[in-house]
């Protein structure tokens, strides 16, 4: 059991530090454009995901509120 608490924990501070890379990621290619190095296609993706859950109406609000909750917890 505690093995698992200690998973648990490794994939909850990756999935933090996975967050802050790609805010920093979008804060960089918003700040100086589409051009820096290593986080020049965040922006890219993030957009093109949130056009894709656009594009699909009630199922892609349904995922986005997925998404959200679970990176909540």
């Amino acid at each position: 059991m505690r093995a698992i608490d200690t998973l648990k924990g490794i994939v909850s501070d990756l999935t933090s530090l996975l967050i802050g890379v790609v805010g920093l990621g979008v804060v960089a290619g918003i700040v100086f454009g589409g051009n820096v190095a290593f986080f020049n296609d965040v922006l890219d993706g993030l957009l093109g995901v949130v056009s894709t859950l656009g594009e699909n109406g009630l199922v892609g609000l349904l995922v986005a509120a997925i998404l959200i909750g679970l990176l909540n917890k």
